[in-house]
């Protein structure tokens, strides 16, 4: 790990440690504040990746990864219920966020905001479908039997006027559009902060 590196590591820290505290924040009726602090860990990901390349950012992932682990348990305060919940996040932030690395390295030669747009919405998608099906999908209850996850399980007009689902694929999907419109609006800083670093490093 070089200095270079550092403020890509500190900046995925802060990420993930805040978004483990805002997710316990209710934002209207789908969503908490987590919501719209995780996905800044694409760009994060994205500005290493573009800048520093993929090994870069792969040390970012793990950095991070390491921090949610611990922020977790310290959060739950070591709750064994709280297990599919954890095993979903990190397997969720580890997956989507080293395929992100990988789209993004593939198609890294192409117009600037194919790469960084490509990678975030695969990686956004794959992300949620991970985290919510582990953690509140009654077919994957025998993770854990011991959560107490049933409320995610009540069925309720899907965003409340839908066809009727379980409230987590509700909440699924909120959580989907929020990552699908930011990572739009991320293109903007994404330009700036790589502009900026390409500049300096120059």
């Amino acid at each position: 790990m070089t200095r270079t590196h550092l403020p890509g590591i500190l900046a995925m820290a802060a990420i993930v440690v805040a978004s483990n505290i805002l997710v316990q924040l209710q934002f209207g009726d789908w969503l908490t504040l987590g919501a719209f602090t995780y996905p800044l860990a694409f760009l994060v990901n994205d500005v290493m990746n573009r800048v520093y390349g993929p090994d870069a950012a792969r040390r970012v992932v793990w950095a991070g990864f390491a921090v949610g682990v611990v922020s977790s348990f310290i959060a739950a305060g070591f709750d064994a219920t709280t297990l599919r919940i954890a095993l979903g996040s990190g397997l969720a932030f580890l997956t989507a966020q080293m395929l992100d690395v990988a789209l993004f390295h593939a198609l890294r030669e192409g117009r600037w905001w194919r790469a960084p747009l490509a990678s975030t919405l695969v990686g956004s998608t794959v992300d949620t479908a991970l985290f919510f099906s582990i953690a509140f999908s009654g077919t994957l209850a025998f993770i854990n039997p011991a959560d107490d996850v049933s409320w995610a399980a009540t069925e309720l007009p899907l965003l409340g006027a839908g066809p009727v689902a379980p409230l987590w694929v509700s909440l699924a999907v909120a959580d989907w559009g929020v990552k699908l419109a930011l990572a739009l609006l991320a293109l903007v800083p994404f330009r700036l902060i790589v502009g900026r670093l390409t500049q300096q490093a120059a």
